[in-house]
């Protein structure tokens, strides 16, 4: 056998070998198969021939053969005409393909190992040896250098680092194959079909160490050692998913990369429909298969078999539509199929993630960056997509600008919607941790007052961005579905001025409000009185305060009726009060006295925090009918005065007992015999004292 014959033997066989692990060897026949060679055809069939088996004019006919008809021959129709016309077509052309496909599998297979014969196969077969050796080299390396990093710290695999193990290798790989991929030289024909292969081949291997990283600590957790699993599912379950998430994850990567390389070595569209509707036919046995054997224990057997039959009627229905080349129907039902569960899982499993004792920014930030992230990460995409696929699939049906306009508005709509609830959870969590951070007692009063401060603004604000987040992103989704916002806002500030005129008074409190806030003449937490409302401010609304009285109701007050503020609970409080003692009484006695009472109640260590002046006896206020009358002040905390106020009474009562400091009483003197004299002074005393009661009674209910 000649050195010739030897080099074409191996290119045929290295390209059957190839093209079978590559999965397309099931649609060909053997090599070896082909028809004898009959005698060579003329030189014009031959250039003719060739003409034909070159990609580029057989991409220009197969575009050529799927160009639409020309607008004269559209019958004319509705929309669901146009629908039910484009389904039957494209129905025709499926049953067209089929006495082609073998055909065209032949004729790819015939350029592939023409390619193949004139590059050579020594030099493919080390290409393809020094991909792998880099890819897999790579991989092990990396596999081998994390294990002896936690190996040498002695580190109990976590959540985090369980799924750095088993994706970070399988990513250096996908760099490391394509990069290597990339700057060999591969005939043209051999890379259009491999490429996508080598493709889904890693992206494959990828979502199946992500799914294991997500499931598989969960069918491990019977272990004692074993790391708990992000999403808490039972093993038998959590064995099942992986399982099937495998097989679909498969199945997917290969029909994908069976119809990108029949793109690629310019397969007609309708062989490339027909071959991709075939495999989709295992992918429904097997999506029919994971519904019948979904583990659900806690299930009624009839409610079971209804979920099992609806599931598989619905599974059918979207083959069908697949089939039919709706493709923007099929994406939307595997939305609507596989979206709420995907997003549930999703939940739970950055649930797991988050740091649920987080209280400053950064962690608060994180979490909810992992949570809402996620979400619009998921949605986004799958909107993104489904734009894309009606970008591609939906022109030849969907004809009709109005419903374009809607669906892509539509389409925006939820992505603009995600991001405003992204940036709203955001403005929310962030100012929610400013609040509590300004919760916390502190000792220095201007950060206290600055956090009081915080804390009745920070809620407000909180109130307006949420209105105002909402009133854009709905202004930006009216916009996306077509409608002129311009006009809307300006009939608004019409509307709104009729309003503003029609409602005076609730624009004034509104305006009264935000010059109190500017003014900052209460905050929440303080006492104030206005008028007949006094009490400590519970909250704020836009155009009301809400005070708890002390002894228990709450008044809502407009801010437009609060007038002139007297706030009881800034800096400090003068406490002012009046005892009368006999006239026998030594003041300079008294003073003494009432000056140990003051260092009583700065040893006091309760008492004493709240003092800022101790009591003091100002000196003689009035001379009264049956005493002296003497004045105290001390200066106290705002709120505390009262609690100040009581405990020093009660020490100077002790202490006048002690020194024999007499409290002034009423006495009368009568001149007349003994019993008439006693009874005149008893009458006389009692009267003074209920005077003297309903005189102080008033005094000191305001003192409260």
């Amino acid at each position: 056998m000649s050195a010739g014959a030897r080099r074409g033997r191996r290119s045929n066989v290295f390209v059957s070998v190839t093209l079978f692990l590559q999965l397309i060897f099931g649609f060909a026949a053997p090599l070896a198969a082909q028809e004898p060679v009959t005698a060579a055809p003329p030189a014009k069939v031959q250039q003719l021939i060739e003409l034909l088996d070159d990609p580029e004019v057989r991409q220009w006919l197969a575009a050529k053969q799927a160009a639409p008809a020309p607008a004269a021959s559209t019958p004319a129709g509705g929309l669901a005409s146009r629908w039910i016309a484009a389904i039957r077509k494209h129905i025709s052309n499926l049953g067209n393909a089929v006495p082609r496909a073998m055909p065209e599998w032949r004729a790819a297979r015939a350029r592939v190992a023409d390619d193949m014969r004139a590059y050579g196969t020594t030099p493919v077969l080390r290409g393809f040896a020094i991909v792998l050796f880099i890819g897999y080299g790579a991989e092990l390396l990396l596999r081998y250098l994390l294990r002896r990093i936690v190996a040498r710290n002695a580190a109990r695999p976590g959540h985090g680092l369980t799924a750095l193990l088993r994706i970070a290798p399988l990513a250096v790989f996908a760099v490391a194959a394509i990069t290597a991929f990339v700057l060999a030289a591969w005939p043209h024909q051999l890379e259009a079909a491999v490429a996508p292969l080598l493709i889904a081949w890693i992206v494959a291997r990828l979502l199946i160490a992500i799914a294991s990283a997500a499931l598989k600590p969960s069918e491990e957790a019977a272990a004692a050692d074993a790391p708990e699993a992000p999403v808490t599912l039972a093993p038998d379950a959590a064995r099942f998913w992986y399982k099937r998430s495998v097989l679909f994850v498969c199945a997917f990567a290969f029909i994908w990369a069976v119809g990108d390389m029949m793109q690629a070595l310019s397969f007609p569209e309708d062989v490339r429909t027909l071959v991709t509707a075939g495999l989709g036919f295992f992918v429904l046995a097997l999506a029919i298969d994971t519904a019948l054997r979904w583990p659900a224990p806690d299930m009624a057997a009839g409610r079971r078999i209804l979920r099992n039959t609806l599931l598989t009627a619905f599974l059918i229905l979207l083959w069908l539509v697949w089939v039919a080349g709706m493709k923007v129907l099929f994406w939307i039902g595997v939305y609507v199929l596989g979206l709420p569960p995907l997003l549930r899982f999703t939940s739970a499993a950055t649930r797991a993630m988050q740091d649920t004792e987080a209280a400053d920014y950064v962690r608060v930030m994180r979490n909810v960056l992992i949570d809402r992230g996620a979400r619009f990460v998921i949605i986004a995409l799958a909107a993104a997509w489904l734009a894309v696929v009606f970008q591609v699939n939906g022109s030849a049906m969907l004809q009709d600008d109005v419903f374009n306009r809607v669906f892509r508005g539509v389409l925006a709509g939820v992505v603009i919607l995600l991001a405003a609830d992204l940036i709203w959870q955001l403005a929310k969590e962030s100012i929610n941790v400013r609040v509590k951070q300004a919760s916390v007692d502190v000792a220095d009063p201007a950060e206290l007052a600055r956090n009081t401060r915080l804390r009745t603004l920070l809620p407000i604000l909180r109130n307006f961005l949420a209105a105002f987040i909402a009133v854009v992103a709905g202004m930006m989704v009216l916009s996306g579905l077509g409608v002129e916002v311009g006009p809307l806002i300006a009939g608004a500030g019409v509307f709104g001025v009729a309003i503003g005129f029609g409602s005076q008074t609730l624009v004034k409190d509104i305006i009264s409000g935000i010059f109190y806030m500017m003014d900052d003449a209460f905050r929440v937490g303080e006492y104030i009185q206005s008028g007949s409302y006094k009490g400590t401010v519970e909250s704020f609304s836009i155009r009301s305060v809400k005070l708890r009285h002390h002894r228990g109701p709450v008044f809502t007050v407009p801010f437009g009726s609060l007038g002139a503020v007297q706030n009881m609970s800034r800096d400090w409080v003068i406490d002012k009060f009046m005892i009368n003692v006999s006239y026998d009484a030594d003041v300079a006695k008294v003073k003494k006295v009432v000056k140990g009472v003051g260092q009583a109640l700065l040893d006091d260590p309760e008492l004493a925090p709240l003092i800022i002046e101790t009591v003091k006896m100002k000196g003689v206020e009035q001379f009264g009918d049956y005493g002296i009358t003497l004045s105290f002040a001390m200066t106290t905390k705002p709120g505390h005065q009262t609690q100040v106020r009581r405990r020093a009474q009660a020490l100077i009562k002790e202490a006048f007992k002690t020194h024999g400091i007499q409290f002034a009483s009423p006495t009368v003197q009568v001149a007349a015999d003994e019993a008439q004299a006693a009874t005149a002074a008893a009458a006389a005393t009692r009267d003074a004292i209920a005077k003297r009661n309903a005189a102080a009674a008033p005094g000191e209910e305001a003192a409260e």
